[in-house]
């Protein structure tokens, strides 16, 4: 069962200021935007659970995700013009690529969490395949953000090329749901169309943290280049 993102909360909250310590992210402030990762892997791994089983607990986790990837982009943000200072290149461009993943994740938990808010209501239940859709949207979400994690951890841009390719299973999934509610013959959901948008544009912010992870390691940019060239 998913909801363990509280325990990794309260370990947020206890770091302290900023100080230069070496982390294996390298200085602090990278580890402490690396954990973003996980916390929204967590965000989308409790959606998951709260689409197949209405838990509350699910529910509550995935809103506890989102305010502490907040938290965390807020301190980035504020903490990084006096982390940067007098660093040397390399600590600079991992500084300034926390920056960049931690607002993409605190993007993704926000669109998780409105999601969430909308999955289950009563006087609108989800048939069985908008929920199959939905459901399969979230774990092609998590396993980008997981992924992208790992190639961070074990620096390898490879795992870039992996979440760029499954991004078009996301286009693919959020297309269909648009033509079974726009093809005619029935009510348009139009609530089921924003949640697909979401999770969809949550694959975007994906992504760019693919995208932020080659800058960071090859040192050089893939935006605006073709997913199948990457």
């Amino acid at each position: 069962m998913p909801v363990r993102s509280a325990a990794a909360a309260r370990k947020t909250r206890k770091d302290g200021p900023i100080n230069g310590r070496a982390t294996p992210f390298g200085h602090e402030l990278a580890a402490r935007a690396a954990r973003g990762f996980l916390i929204a892997a967590d965000a989308v791994s409790n959606l998951r659970e709260f689409m197949h089983t209405s838990s509350r607990m699910a529910f509550l986790a995935v809103k506890d995700c989102e305010r502490e990837l907040d938290t965390l982009e807020r301190q980035v943000d504020e903490e990084l013009p006096h982390a940067i200072t007098g660093t040397e290149e390399q600590t600079a461009r991992e500084l300034i690529a926390s920056l960049r993943f931690i607002t993409d994740l605190e993007r993704i938990g926000d669109l998780v969490w409105w999601v969430t808010q909308r999955v289950h209501v009563p006087e609108k239940p989800l048939a069985p395949r908008q929920a199959a859709q939905l459901e399969e949207m979230a774990e092609i979400l998590e396993r980008m953000v997981r992924g992208i994690h790992k190639g961070l951890r074990q620096r390898d841009a490879s795992a870039a090329g992996v979440v760029l390719r499954v991004d078009a299973d996301m286009d693919h999934l959020r297309q269909s749901v648009f033509k079974d509610q726009l093809g005619g013959g029935k009510e348009i959901r139009m609530d089921l169309i924003m949640m697909a948008q979401c999770l969809e544009r949550a694959g975007d912010h994906a992504t760019n943290l693919a995208e932020e992870l080659v800058h960071l390691i090859e040192r050089r940019s893939i935006r605006h280049t073709a997913k199948k060239r990457v």
